[in-house]
């Protein structure tokens, strides 16, 4: 039996599935809709991005907050454990040996709330990301 989102009408295979009623239009909207617990490391991962990219545009692309020169440079969205970062098959494989310490699958890194930020990791991603996607 589906459940039915009072709010929005959606419907979901899975009781109270966690969505968005209404997408987000900036990262600003959509690190307001997250737990107040998270928002801090969202920002923080915002402000990291943002010192590493300040050329990049920031939008939402995909419902994720994205960063963006001409194309999608990397993106991040909040999880119940963890925020995904989402920097692309070819950045996780370079940075393997520095990633050691997280949950890393093609294209996706699983920074757990429970864990420091790799603040200076991810923004160097970021920017090597910038250097081989905005050509």
């Amino acid at each position: 039996m589906k459940w039915k989102c009072p709010k929005c009408g959606r419907e979901f295979a899975r009781q109270n599935q966690d969505h968005y009623c209404i997408k987000p239009q900036s990262i600003d909207e959509y690190i307001a809709a997250q737990d107040k617990k998270v928002q801090p490391a969202l920002n923080e991962l915002r402000s990291s991005l943002r010192a590493a990219l300040p050329d990049a545009t920031e939008k939402i692309s995909w419902s994720m907050p994205t960063f963006w020169k001409g194309r999608n440079i990397i993106h991040f969205a909040a999880s119940k454990k963890h925020i995904g970062v989402y920097p692309g098959g070819e950045a996780t494989a370079v940075f393997a040996d520095e990633l050691g310490d997280y949950d890393v699958s093609k294209g996706t890194i699983r920074l757990p709330y429970d864990k420091p930020l790799p603040a200076e990791l991810i923004g160097r991603i970021a920017r090597w990301c910038y250097e081989e996607y905005a050509k």
